[in-house]
């Protein structure tokens, strides 16, 4: 039996890239998805006709908690959320200007956890699942995206303690840490050009499918972790092992 069938989701970043992906894939098997993003245009293109479409700033918290309320009202029930969204910059820690530091920070981890705890009294009903988008940058900092890295540091940590604190209530907190994923993220990353290493080093690429394809079925196994592709496993474990040797290969 499929799992997600007739399972309420929603998807933030739903728009392109990874969200629009996992869209697709949810799509497939018969989940009922709420479709969260900034371009209404590009939502509806990408919407099917039971898609619930909410064109949204997720760094503009004030009405954030209606994202839940519009799910729940269409719907009745809501059984993952799915933190997907998120950008980069490609300044130095010291020209990062704090405007940009600020709102990367808003879209990265404050949406993910005010998201998370308006939707977590909805997810205890139905022993739902919450899906928080890191990526490899949260478990080794990259030095051409430094305020991105610790963004998803800290969404990563929060992860782990919003397992622990819901584990008891049956619900499943999922990290995820792609790799480099081939969508438009450095078009729409501000600063420096990345480093020629990060255009042509794809020993750590994924398509937007294929992570997709792994975080759908990390929901369906309620997996703690999911590290796509899976020889990312490596360079976590180097960096845990050897940091000063990643160190002087990334500088």
């Amino acid at each position: 039996m499929n799992s997600l069938q007739g399972k309420v989701v929603i998807v933030t970043g739903a728009s392109e890239g990874i969200g629009a992906a996992l869209v697709t894939a949810l799509r497939k098997r018969g989940a009922l998805l709420t479709l969260v993003a900034r371009t209404e245009a590009k939502l509806r293109a990408l919407a099917g006709p039971d898609d619930l479409v909410i064109p949204f700033d997720l760094t503009q918290d004030v009405d954030r908690a209606s994202i839940v309320e519009k799910t729940v009202a269409a719907r009745g029930r809501l059984d993952v959320v799915i933190n997907n969204a998120g950008r980069g910059s490609y300044y130095s820690p010291t020209d990062s200007p704090l405007d940009d530091s600020r709102s990367m920070f808003d879209l990265n981890f404050f949406a993910p956890l005010h998201l998370a705890q308006v939707a977590t009294p909805w997810l205890k009903k139905t022993r739902g699942t919450i899906v928080n988008v890191s990526s490899i940058a949260g478990q080794i900092s990259l030095p051409w995206l430094p305020v991105y890295s610790a963004t998803k540091f800290a969404l990563a940590s929060i992860t782990s303690t919003q397992r622990i604190e819901l584990k008891r209530h049956g619900v499943n907190v999922m990290a995820v840490f792609p790799g480099y994923v081939e969508t438009d993220f450095q078009a729409h990353a501000v600063g420096s050009a990345p480093p020629a290493v990060v255009v042509k080093g794809k020993v750590f690429a994924v398509t937007a499918d294929e992570c997709a394809a792994a975080i759908v079925s990390g929901i369906e196994h309620r997996k703690r972790i999911v590290v796509t592709p899976r020889i990312g496993w490596v360079l976590v474990f180097l960096n845990r092992l050897f940091p000063s040797l990643v160190e002087s290969r990334l500088g």
